[in-house]
């Protein structure tokens, strides 16, 4: 037995080695991208005095870019590179963009007559950093879940456990990073937490390299000729790099339009949803198209619950530092919860779903639980808005706020991802995982639309008068925790169909 061979076999706990090496990836990319994310709000409102409604367009053009690309880049490992190869140019990428974010320039100035002066200058190279994150993401988020679909065989038991467990390293790189950035990026200035996110990408970036070995020579090209021949001297492989690097300079305009990434996923989604129907007419059997039609559904309303869920970047951030009464804790560091609360229910969630047997919640009635949570989550902080008077919130409710929304979370996230894996035909897997960070891209955008409910006009980046800004994110509230609720019943009442659909894969996602 070879060497080689031997490293392939090793498992950890029952799982394959090259799970944790994913786990660290993850946890290391998700370090980056939710520190960088977490202080962004601020950033643009207190540095660079950013309106509310401006500062939240852009962290939603940002966010939809974000989770859009990966259609793309799924695609492209699909067809042409394969999801390692794939992986590791986002990861050079990412290291780039989030080291160039340390960068801040000068901050801005505003006249006694009301007038704005900004740093340009900074302001572009700030845009083109996300820009190099936005097309990193897209090549790195949804193919390293996808490869971990392909660590295990078909009908392995293992497989739900293990996306848990990559799941768990998401939230502790989240946890982690809204702590430490968030600390950094208050405490000594914001080139410090945006700096720690790019150290903390490299990290990822290493520990993925590292680990090939153990990937058990999964995730490779399935075209590998292909890659090698040559167009006008240049091989097909690099070809794809360059023009994927001249697409920086695209986002980079992208992104400080909202108008064009509103444009940019209708067509986006229109097309995915085309390919979506002729694929499931065309190329797969009765079964595997129901499914598809499934999975299809599943995505629809995953765009609501991440349009309620995604407001904890926006309006929740800057209602924790305009209204909450909250001490010496940074604003920032109440994200924290969300990745804290999954690491501490993950375990008890899944023992739950075991515990249940029969009744078990099929996949679609999990998604309506979720939907229904996260609207109360919004409930919450309506009470707490509604019995604090005069003065500011509790922080209890936005801390009961993060435990229902992160309960709704789990009943959708972890399934939703092996849904994916499960109910998509293989040979689209990678696509399918991009389209499910499409609807999340949707779900983006309209967060940030949603979030311009509760703006509220500041003075050098500081919310004047506590009793409008508590009444603007009242009205916000109240919408979204109707919101929820309408729409997790609806989804209750049409489980049955969905379920029928699925054709006995519910039974796998929920055993």
């Amino acid at each position: 037995m070879s060497t080689s061979t031997t490293v392939n076999q090793k498992e950890l706990f029952g799982q394959p080695v090259g799970l944790y090496i994913l786990f660290f990836t993850e946890m290391w990319e998700r370090f980056s991208f939710y520190g960088m994310k977490a202080l962004l709000i601020f950033y643009l409102t207190k540095y660079h005095l950013f309106s509310d409604d401006s500062g939240n367009l852009l962290i939603g053009s940002y966010a939809a870019l974000v989770y859009a690309v990966p259609v793309i880049g799924g695609f492209i490992a699909d067809r042409y590179l394969g999801f390692r190869k794939a992986i590791v140019f986002g990861g050079v990428l990412l290291v780039l963009g989030h080291l160039g974010m340390a960068y801040e320039g000068n901050a801005a100035t505003q006249s006694m007559t009301g007038e704005i002066i900004r740093d340009n200058q900074a302001l572009q190279f700030f845009y083109f950093s996300l820009s190099l994150i936005i097309l990193g993401v897209g090549f790195l988020k949804a193919n390293i879940s996808s490869l971990v679909g392909e660590l295990y065989e078909v009908g392995d038991k293992r497989r739900d456990s293990g996306f848990t467990i990559f799941y768990m390293g998401i939230n502790l790189g989240s946890f982690l990073a809204t702590i430490i950035c968030v600390w950094l990026g208050e405490e000594y200035g914001w080139s410090y937490g945006f700096g720690a996110a790019g150290v903390g990408m490299f990290f990822g970036l290493v520990t993925f390299v590292y680990g090939k070995k153990y990937l058990n020579g999964k995730g490779e090209s399935t075209a590998p000729e292909l890659l090698k021949k040559t167009f006008f001297g240049i091989k097909i492989e690099w070809l794809i790099y360059i023009i994927s690097l001249l697409s920086v300079f695209v986002f980079w305009q992208m992104v400080q339009s909202h108008e064009v990434v509103s444009s940019s996923l209708m067509v986006a989604g229109v097309l995915s949803a085309v390919y979506i129907l002729y694929y499931s007419i065309t190329q797969v059997d009765k079964k595997a198209r129901e499914q598809l039609f499934a999975l299809t559904i599943l995505i629809v309303f995953t765009i609501i619950f991440w349009a309620l869920f995604e407001q904890a970047y926006t309006s929740l951030n800057l209602f924790a530092d305009r209204v909450l009464d909250r001490g010496d804790i940074p604003a920032g560091s109440f994200l924290s919860l969300n990745a804290l609360f999954i690491i501490l229910l993950a375990p008890v969630f899944a023992w739950l779903w075991v515990k249940l047997g029969k009744y078990n919640p099929n996949t679609a009635v999990k998604f309506s639980l979720a939907l229904m949570l996260v609207g109360l989550g919004f409930g919450s902080l309506v009470l707490g808005i509604n019995i604090s008077e005069m003065g500011k919130v509790g922080m209890i409710w936005l801390v009961i706020t993060y435990f229902l929304h992160t309960c709704g979370e789990l009943c959708l996230s972890p399934v939703g991802l092996s849904a994916v894996t499960k109910l998509s035909p293989p040979k689209i897997v990678g696509f399918m995982m991009g389209v499910w960070f499409l609807a999340t891209a949707s779900s983006e955008f309209i967060a940030s639309i949603l979030a311009n409910i509760a703006s509220v006009d500041t003075s050098n980046g500081t919310a004047p008068d506590l009793n409008i800004a508590k009444e603007s994110y009242l009205v916000l509230f109240e919408y979204l925790f109707y919101t929820g609720l309408i729409f997790g019943v609806l989804l209750l009442i049409v489980s049955p169909f969905i379920k029928k659909l699925m054709h006995g894969v519910d039974k796998e996602l929920n055993s």
